[in-house]
């Protein structure tokens, strides 16, 4: 352990780096505005965020969560969305190891982060986000597991259509998007998107029925965004989705 330690404060640096780019996407790309310009700003008084008041996590409990110029609050998503990112990319890389592996899997998780949040403020699952993912999973599974690309293939054309049947069959509680985001977790987990799926059905499932004791019968009404249910099955694929496929195969298949 004391000889991966720093393997494992650098991911989590770097973790902590890309949650504060994350929350960047979150709040700009569906707005459709400039991720790069202009640089990160209160939103209140417009005043430029000073560079030692941008570092994650740290610089938000310095500044106890208000703007340095006009003293607004900043919520507290900013660096709970940091943190959380930091600590996933951790888990990953205690889990699956520090290796060439991490190129695929981190920015993964970040993806599911990004979309996670975006879907559960705004209900939409950009193509901007999903697309590249879908290229980068590709790309870099050509480049490290060329063997595997007919199962990533296969995996993420049969999510999709699994995610597209459900949409018709019940389009109010699921959109495209999901169905593509779907897709992308099948190129990236492979086989392992069969319990990420699952998860995610469950998650959304448990949701759908604490939402209805808390609310009342009307509480099915109100749409609740799939997405993050997906990150949630996503990241378990991540972490445990082979095992529970060999779990699974070992038990009831051999």
């Amino acid at each position: 352990m004391p000889a991966v330690l720093p393997a494992f404060v650098l991911v989590g640096v770097g973790g902590a780096l890309i949650g504060s780019f994350l929350n960047v996407v979150v709040h700009r790309l569906p707005r459709r505005e400039s991720l790069v310009k202009p640089g990160s700003h209160c939103p209140a008084c417009d005043a430029a965020v000073r560079p030692y008041d941008n570092v994650p996590v740290l610089s938000w409990l310095v500044l106890r969560g208000r703007c340095r110029d006009c003293g607004v609050r900043i919520p507290a998503r900013y660096p709970l969305l940091e943190l959380l990112t930091a600590l996933l990319f951790v888990a990953v890389a205690a889990v699956r190891g520090v290796d060439t592996g991490l190129l695929l899997e981190l920015p993964f998780v970040a993806m599911l982060v990004a979309v996670a949040g975006i879907d559960y403020e705004h209900r939409i699952i950009p193509n901007r986000i999903v697309v590249p993912a879908a290229v980068w999973g590709l790309a870099v599974a050509a480049i490290l597991h060329p063997d595997q690309l007919p199962e990533l293939l296969i995996a993420g054309a049969g999510a999709f259509l699994f995610l597209l049947l459900a949409a018709v069959a019940y389009p109010a509680g699921m959109g495209m998007g999901d169905v593509k985001l779907g897709g992308v977790m099948g190129l990236y987990l492979g086989i392992a998107v069969i319990p990420a799926l699952l998860a995610a059905f469950l998650a959304g499932t448990l949701f759908g029925l604490a939402k209805i004791a808390r609310e009342g019968p009307g509480a099915r009404k109100s749409g609740v965004p799939f997405g993050p249910f997906l990150a949630i099955g996503g990241i378990l694929g991540v972490l445990a989705g082979p095992e529970l496929v060999d779990l699974y195969s070992d038990r009831f298949l051999s």
